[in-house]
């Protein structure tokens, strides 16, 4: 079990599937984040179910504080999305940890690009070594619907 840095709670990061709260999970996405407002639970099910998941759950009574999600071949390319810390947990590092988490998940397999996309905490995953694309000319996005 990891700590997290001194705070007077203490949390550990799992990519176990079981132990998903896929409501709660559903509720803060679909609430509360800003790229996710108003997504179905279908949906969300959806995306747990073709994904690596990473829950943060606080080491006494197991509830799930944070969650990410990777979309990943497990070979070579990583997208890192739907990180969310609930309020009441933030200022724990949860978010830099579960991200982490996952980088060092997938990098033994050969991972070589994880990519991410934020509106606002470019510094959370700055401390990762996060940066921005360095040509931007380059990638391409295609919004459908």
């Amino acid at each position: 079990m990891n700590d997290d840095g001194g705070a007077e709670r203490r949390y550990e990061i799992s990519d176990d599937p079981a132990r998903l709260d896929a409501a709660r999970i559903h509720h803060w996405l679909s609430t509360d984040a800003y790229w996710a407002l108003g997504r179905s639970r279908e949906q969300q099910d959806r995306a747990i179910a073709g994904s690596l998941n990473f829950g943060a759950y606080e080491a006494g009574s197991g509830e799930q504080a944070g969650y990410a999600r990777v979309i990943t071949d497990r070979a070579s390319f990583a997208w890192i999305c739907d990180v969310y810390v609930d309020p009441a947990a933030r200022g724990h590092g949860l978010g830099t940890r579960l991200v982490a988490a996952a980088r060092d998940r997938l990098a033994p397999l050969g991972v070589r690009r994880f990519l991410l996309a934020t509106k606002d905490a470019h510094g959370v995953y700055a401390k990762l070594g996060f940066t921005p694309l360095a040509e931007p000319e380059m990638w391409m996005s295609l919004q459908a619907g």
